[in-house]
């Protein structure tokens, strides 16, 4: 595959973001308002919009019927799986499910794996996860599980060489996400499944805060599963989930007599939202037609372009992240995660912080005065919230970037609360 430079944070500054903002019928019906709470969802561009339009006005039926409208919507899902295997370099397309949410992925498969464990009753899991990758294996102790903890240093990241002791022979599973989505921290996925898969083990990867930052590579990562929400990547409110294609085969599942018992179909139980479907595909068509904005030719794949316009996207996002981070360094905040700007890298453009004794709610509800959307509270974290040394009651402030987001905005902020910060000095 064509390797393509990524450009350099010099270059990040000339990324076309009002040309992609351009493209956001929310971003152009906010007026002055700030999407700074991307992490709880991301704005969907006009083409996604009108896929989700297309598929209610012209194929608004069930799929499976032998007229018209139903074959569209075979065709419509099955170019759907294409495209977000293509998003995530899956090895077929047959590999993809669809579904509600990443939550419900997640039990549907720590159910399977319950039925399985034997003698490799280990489940390793994090402090730095979202609960829904914690909870849900946790479920299992009653099936016979056993767990262990790789905890997070104090440098706000987990680090391999603090997973290599934890992996033995009754290892079956490593459950962690590839970016937190409290704090930011990147983690350093394919290393974890070199480590597990040397023992025997298995990787589920929770890749939901990650897909909107930076390019998914199932290949690469070597993982076993991943999970991802719609909703976070530019499409409505859906989920999917990818696994090998013999590892899901295997997987023990719900299914009605009739569904084939062979993937995709016998993780699809019941029915599932076929518009929120076409606009994920359509949210990956988009993010190919960033792509082809940095691409060095007209002639590339589809894959070829996705991995232009992440690796665009990565660059310039970085470029919002030192910013954001000297703000707020500037304002005296309290950053956790990756603070250091040195290890920027191990980072997307989601700041969880305090500011001294001001209460999360109340920099969030003055925020919200001043026309800008951020997060407080726990994050779904109970147990990061714990490490931190942060109530679940009050927690912490969250603000989160994408690539539509702007420099601008960014000083916005800034100024916004230096004066909220000088009326309760």
């Amino acid at each position: 595959m064509t390797q393509h430079r990524p450009i350099e944070p010099a270059d990040a500054a000339s990324f076309p973001v009002d040309q992609v903002r351009a493209m956001f019928p929310a971003l152009q019906k906010a007026g002055d308002f700030i999407f700074f709470d991307n992490a709880a969802g991301a704005q969907i561009p006009q083409s996604v919009l009108e896929a989700v339009q297309n598929h209610l006005v012209g194929h608004n039926v069930q799929r499976g019927g032998r007229y018209g409208r139903s074959v569209k919507v075979d065709q419509s899902v099955a170019e759907a799986r294409e495209s977000v295997a293509l998003l995530i370099n899956a090895y077929s397309p047959a590999e993809i499910c669809f579904g509600m949410n990443a939550t419900s992925f997640i039990r549907l498969v720590s159910l399977g794996i319950g039925q399985m464990l034997g003698e490799r009753d280990e489940i390793i899991i994090t402090d730095m996860d979202h609960d829904a990758n914690i909870a849900t294996w946790l479920a299992l102790e009653s099936a016979g599980a056993k767990f262990k903890w790789w905890r997070m240093r104090e440098d706000g990241n987990l680090h391999v060489d603090d997973l290599r002791p934890l992996v033995g022979e009754r290892t079956r599973l490593v459950a962690c996400t590839v970016t937190a989505h409290s704090i930011g921290s990147i983690v350093d996925v394919a290393s974890v499944a070199e480590i597990a898969h040397a023992a025997g083990a298995e990787v589920f990867l929770d890749c939901v805060h990650y897909g909107p930052h930076g390019l998914i590579d199932v290949q690469a990562w070597d993982c076993d599963y991943l999970v991802c929400s719609g909703y976070k990547n530019f499409s409505p409110h859906m989920g999917f989930l990818w696994g090998r294609f013999e590892t899901l085969k295997r997987l023990p599942t719900f299914r009605e007599d009739f569904i084939p018992d062979e993937p995709p179909y016998k993780v699809e139980a019941g029915t599932f939202i076929y518009e929120n479907v076409a606009g994920m595909d359509a949210a990956v068509q988009y993010l190919e037609s960033v792509g082809r904005n940095f691409a060095p030719s007209n002639n590339l794949s589809r894959r070829e372009n996705i991995v232009a316009g992440m690796g665009a996207i990565r660059a310039y996002e970085l470029y919002l992240a030192r910013e954001m981070m000297r703000v707020l360094k500037d304002c005296g905040a309290t950053i956790y995660g990756v603070d250091d700007e040195a290890r920027i890298d191990e980072r997307v453009p989601t700041f969880c912080f305090n500011i001294g004794k001001l209460s999360p709610q109340m920099i969030a509800e003055e925020m919200s005065e001043m026309q800008i959307g951020i997060r407080d509270g726990h994050m779904y974290a109970p147990r990061l919230m714990a490490r931190l040394g942060l109530s679940m009651d009050s927690g912490a402030v969250r603000l989160s970037l994408v690539h539509y987001n702007t420099i601008e905005e960014i000083h916005r902020f800034e100024k916004a609360l230096k004066e909220l910060i000088a009326r309760h000095s």
